[in-house]
């Protein structure tokens, strides 16, 4: 029986541990291509589970077997039994890194066999003069000791994964046929008019509603949501549509308080005058006791005049200090409502320079704020309720991912964020407009529950069925074995520690909304629970892809930022210490340590290649340096 060729079973045990433990698939990219490979079926396997990683794709067997016989190659590789073959291979999926070194130097060792025939050739010719072929020959042996151009595409360090359309069935009719209507007009995207409907929902109860999801716990049902998508996607008309209620009903709270407002400041100046009047008396008179008297109640009496403040409920471009006034100013509600993401980089300190987040983390978990004012004393909002509903451009979510608190504070952890496809290049030129009566369904109810939840200066605190309370304890189980090490959740544990409480205030609103005229005084049902619980998962998947591609997780954050840095900064030839001193006091990357781990990252992707170093006779080895993948230095060049 013929012995296996060992170069032949290597590649066998690299594609065998790709198949069986994805993760490796960028340490051994890394290393190698489909064109490493000196079977030719081999190269045709390796394509298909690089592809399928590249697409967020699994990369175990069956998966594989699908996109090779969808590509037409299945038979060409030896069909399933052989995928087989290359599993049975593998004794461990961690030595496929070795063997594709092997692999590696092999397909280096044939390329100098190539050259080496070229030279022969070179050297037989005779039309050509000897120094013709001694440049031809070191041109030949260049490209096999430097082969640049024979650099890998990088293999990403965030995984692309494919995320879920946003469940519109879950929302009540009125609400969900809206946003499917709104969408097929603008040609979006559910997920944005979707994600934009639970913001508004959020800010018509005007934190007036909470959920008492256990015995010491209640939950407020104020959002926070964020959808990503690039420019062109239409978030302005979006936005305008599913607002434009809310709006509406500001105008007509704030029209119904005018008299009233007009009623007190006439009173209280009326009030100011009077007490004018009785401190002249008073203070023509020093020794008349009565006047004094009627000067001290005059004063009060128009201090206790109270001037009723006109009713906001949306802010759009809004600083942290002006939302901490507002807040205090509405009773300690709010709802900022934007197409742009200006507002990270305001709360981060774009005009003061500070970051300033108590706002924003007190106003979505309901702690008391402290407001303080240099022209009036300092006020205390007892249980803000801020709503947040943003649309911003997917790199505004990875500058965010890099701004100070943002990550370790947990703002971004309070977001129910969205990351849907673009449908840019695919959009009907001439769809159908949002129908009228789906219009007006929305408008009316939307502007009705404004209208029932302004008057509460207390929260309604919706109860649980027996049945939906069982349903909350059994979310609590089914989450935490996906927060523990190697979870599903693990990438984004600060978010998922909230997700139980995120489903619970998602049931309150569509609760509210499913019954706009008894639902304050009935509990929360089963089955809108359930609802409440697919779109918790909804957002969960695309929190996980989130969170994938702004690199924010403790493994791929600091690579992330230094690849950014260098591709704009860098310099060929760096070292670590070099990068070091540059990037001195750079959150994630303070220490030689925390830059060495993203070097080494950025090896395993293929972003970094190490360059050879002469040997030294005596002394100390010479520091590594490091070199760039010449399409991102490309790429910063274009930007």
């Amino acid at each position: 029986m013929k012995a296996k060729d060992p170069n032949h079973q290597a590649e066998q045990i690299v594609l065998g541990a790709a198949m069986l433990d994805g993760r490796t698939v960028p340490k051994l990219a890394a290393l190698i291509d489909a064109g490493s490979f000196e079977v030719p079926r081999h190269g045709l396997i390796w394509e298909a589970i690089a592809a399928q990683h590249a697409d967020g794709a699994p990369t175990e067997a069956a998966a594989v077997l699908a996109r090779l016989a969808d590509e037409g190659h299945l038979a060409k590789v030896g069909g399933g039994p052989y995928l087989h073959d290359c599993i049975a291979a593998v004794s461990s999926p961690a030595s496929g890194e070795y063997y594709a070194g092997r692999i590696a130097e092999a397909a280096r060792r044939r390329e100098i066999k190539v050259v080496a025939a070229r030279l022969n050739q070179y050297a037989e010719a005779t039309g050509e003069s000897v120094a013709a072929v001694l440049d031809r020959s070191r041109t030949a042996l260049d490209a096999v000791a430097a082969p640049g151009e024979a650099w890998p595409a990088p293999v990403p360090l965030t995984e692309a994964r494919v995320l879920p359309p946003f469940p519109a069935a879950c929302l009540p009719d009125w609400v969900g046929d809206m946003v499917d209507a709104v969408a097929e007009a603008t040609q979006t995207p559910t997920d944005l008019a979707g994600s934009i409907a639970l913001a508004v929902l959020s800010t018509a109860v005007q934190g007036r509603l909470a959920v008492q999801a256990g015995p010491d716990w209640v939950e407020p049902c104020n959002l926070f949501t964020c959808t990503a998508l690039p420019p062109g996607n239409r978030k302005s008309s979006v936005f305008a549509a599913m607002v434009r209620p809310i709006l509406d009903a500001e105008a007509a709270l704030a029209e119904d308080a005018r008299p009233r407002i007009i009623e007190a400041v006439t009173e209280s100046e009326i009030a100011r005058r009077a007490a004018e009047q009785a401190l002249a008396a008073a203070s023509k008179n020093p020794g008349d006791p009565d006047l004094a008297n009627g000067a001290k109640s005059a004063a009060r009496e128009a201090d206790e005049i109270t001037i009723p403040v006109s009713p906001k409920l949306v802010a759009d471009d809004i600083t942290p200090e002006a939302a901490k006034s507002l807040l205090a100013e509405q009773g300690g509600r709010l709802a900022i409502l934007s197409a742009e993401g200006g507002i990270f980089a305001t709360i981060a300190g774009r005009y003061s320079g500070v970051p300033d987040l108590d706002a924003f983390l007190k106003g979505h978990a309901g702690d008391m704020l402290r407001v303080v004012r240099k022209s009036a004393p300092a006020e205390y909002v007892a249980a803000p309720a801020l709503t947040l509903g943003l649309a911003v451009q997917p790199e505004v979510l990875r500058d965010a991912a890099r701004m100070p608190g943002f990550e370790d504070r947990g703002l971004l952890a309070r977001f129910l964020f969205t990351l849907p496809a673009s449908k840019v290049g695919f959009r009907n030129p001439s769809p159908p407009p949002v129908p009228a009566a789906v219009k007006a369904e929305y408008g009316r109810k939307l502007g009705a529950l404004v209208h029932a939840m302004h008057p509460r200066t207390e929260p309604v605190v919706l109860d649980l069925t027996p049945e939906a309370r069982a349903k909350v304890v059994a979310l609590e189980r089914d989450r935490e074995p996906r927060l523990g090490p190697g979870g599903e959740w693990e990438p984004i544990l600060s978010w998922a520690n909230k997700w139980t409480g995120a489903v619970v205030r998602l049931a309150g609103l569509l609760h509210l909304a499913k019954y706009p005229n008894t639902g304050a005084a009935s509990p929360i049902e089963a089955d809108t629970l359930d609802a409440a619980t697919m779109l918790g998962y909804y957002f969960a998947d695309h929190a996980l892809g989130v969170w994938s591609y702004m690199g924010a997780g403790p493994e791929t954050g600091p690579a992330v930022a230094l690849l950014d840095w260098l591709a704009r900064h860098g310099q060929s030839g760096m070292s670590v210490r070099d990068m070091h001193r540059a990037l001195r006091g750079r959150r994630g990357l303070s220490t030689a340590a925390a830059i060495r781990d993203a070097v080494a990252r950025l090896v395993e992707h293929g972003y970094l290649r190490e360059r050879p170093a002469a040997r030294r006779r005596s002394g100390r080895p010479p520091s590594p340096r490091y070199d760039l993948h010449p399409d991102m230095a490309m790429a910063d060049d274009h930007a």
